[in-house]
């Protein structure tokens, strides 16, 4: 078969997604409540009509990849390596630091307790006490953080795109998911392929600036609270420039180089101050709530994950949590698949949707059954900062009630800063690649689209919270295209495996069967 080797820029993209990406800004410039509406209609529209479809399709990908990992093709090897190019602490970190540290930093801190202040409403009639609460607002928490939401990021998407890119020499973007049903001409000059890939940039881009604006809000606050450095759109502006400069350098540097050590670093980081407030904090009572969150999640798991009840509850939570991993899914699938060279199906399934959101959920156990703890031995200590000053409140606050807890609420401050720089080199690279075709995209692309993101983010902080919300919100109306483009991989991702299992001699080809 003729495969195609010589990448180009693609142009008509770049212009496209870096133009429709200037046009926001520039509207929220002229008219931020006028986009503001635009985007809550559209918000609305999406959770209404697509809701109940991304549940079933992320409950479906985490199914279908379980299925094939324990299966007879679980041992296929992928990228056509026989050896993985990385280790496999040096994998996982990198992996970890995707989907974690777009949020899920504060949201760790504060997701628990906003659903143990109201209880999710699959649960709220059961009459709980204040301790029996705990289990399921941990639980929900872990729903959103977990299999389901890491499993659509790297597993069937990942499998399609590594047999196209290394297997028959295609083009490493977004479009390669759609090679099963379309062949090679979804490569050349095709108006499809080009969609799938601008509405997977704009996608990735939205729910990259917002996180860096709101993050560093977020730190800007910290920063304050801590060492009374004032918490200005100055100091926000600063922060954020150091983020972008953090990842620029790593970017430039390379996945081997610098991102990866940024991954390892800081999952290094993490594990650090996890133990020190494992030994200082509530000990127990942390990981019997991890275990009884868990269980409970996994006793609930269909009716937590097809919860369709209270559409506004939805809204707010389950799917505008998974309308924005999904908007994440074609170039997270890119950057896994550059680094999950010479794995086996089974080590990237389990990786990605079993170690990872159990490493996440224990995370937001520690993090925010902390937080559970101080409020259940003093009601008001954790919520009041919660309603009072939101996300970074809250992780103040529990930090305040831990000995040495200016030092760790420091820690903490370092661990957001190179989290949100890690998702910043590593989206900024799987754009350049989705822009080139190769996993080795050329330099300046790479850090462009660092810089790209980092001025346009400032640009939203001087407009004010109301234009990093709309952005935060924008994604999910993005991943309204990108989840139709994740429902291929579904049935052609097991095609696929069964035709690699020809080509590895896994299973007997027709022919060697006839002989």
């Amino acid at each position: 078969m003729k495969t195609i080797k010589n990448f180009k820029t693609d142009w008509t993209t770049f212009a496209v997604s870096g133009g429709f990406l200037f046009l926001f800004v520039i509207f929220s410039l002229i008219d931020i409540d006028m986009v503001e509406g635009w985007v809550t209609d559209s918000f609305n529209w999406s959770v209404t009509f697509f809701g109940a479809y991304w549940q079933l399709l992320l409950l479906g990908n985490f199914v279908i990849g379980i299925i094939l990992a324990f299966s007879k093709y679980g041992n296929l090897k992928l990228g056509k390596m026989e050896k993985p190019e990385n280790g496999y602490f040096r994998w996982i970190s990198m992996i970890l630091c995707t989907l974690l540290a777009s949020g899920g930093v504060f949201w760790a801190a504060s997701e628990p307790i906003y659903h143990f202040v109201t209880t999710p409403p699959l649960f709220e009639n059961i009459g709980m006490t204040p301790q029996e609460a705990v289990t399921p607002a941990l639980s929900q928490s872990f729903v959103h953080w977990g299999f389901l939401a890491w499993a659509c990021l790297g597993t069937l998407t990942t499998i399609v795109l590594m047999y196209a890119h290394y297997h028959k020499g295609y083009p490493l973007k977004p479009r390669a998911i759609l090679y099963p049903i379309f062949g090679e001409k979804i490569f050349t000059k095709s108006i499809i392929g080009s969609t799938a890939d601008i509405v997977s940039i704009i996608a990735v881009a939205a729910g990259t600036m917002g996180p860096i604006g709101f993050l560093g809000l977020q730190i800007g606050y910290g920063l304050h609270f801590l060492l009374g450095i004032p918490n200005t759109l100055a100091t926000n502006i600063i922060v954020v420039g150091a983020l972008i400069l953090i990842a620029a350098i790593s970017v430039a540097s390379g996945v081997d180089k610098g991102i990866q050590f940024l991954s390892r670093l800081n999952v290094i980081f993490v594990v650090l101050l996890t133990a020190i407030i494992l030994i200082i904090g509530p000990t127990m009572f942390l990981i019997d709530s991890f275990i009884s969150a868990e269980a409970f999640q996994l006793q609930h798991f269909f009716e937590m994950n097809l919860y369709r009840a209270d559409q506004a509850w939805l809204g707010y939570w389950t799917v505008f949590f998974w309308g924005w991993f999904l908007g994440y899914a074609p170039m997270m699938a890119i950057f896994i698949s550059k680094i999950s060279r010479g794995r086996t199906i089974r080590e990237l399934i389990i990786a990605v949707a079993i170690i990872a959101p159990l490493v996440s959920n224990f995370w937001f156990a520690v993090v925010g059954g902390t937080g559970l703890s101080h409020e259940l031995e003093n009601p008001g200590s954790i919520s009041t900062p919660l309603d009072a000053g939101g996300m970074p409140a809250t992780v103040m606050a529990i930090m305040d009630q831990l000995p040495m807890g200016l030092w760790i609420a420091i820690g903490f401050l370092i661990v957001s800063i190179v989290f949100v720089s890690t998702t910043v080199d590593s989206i900024s690279y799987t754009v350049a690649v989705t822009l080139q075709g190769t996993d080795q995209p050329q330099k300046w692309m790479r850090v462009f689209w660092v810089v790209l993101f980092g001025i346009l983010s400032v640009v939203l902080l001087t407009i004010g919270e109301g234009s990093i919300q709309a952005l935060q919100n924008f994604i999910v109306v993005t991943a309204v295209p990108v989840s139709i483009l994740l429902l291929p991989p579904l049935w052609s991702a097991p095609i696929i495996v069964k035709q690699m299992a020809k080509e590895q001699h896994i299973v007997p080809s027709v022919e060697s069967t006839k002989k």
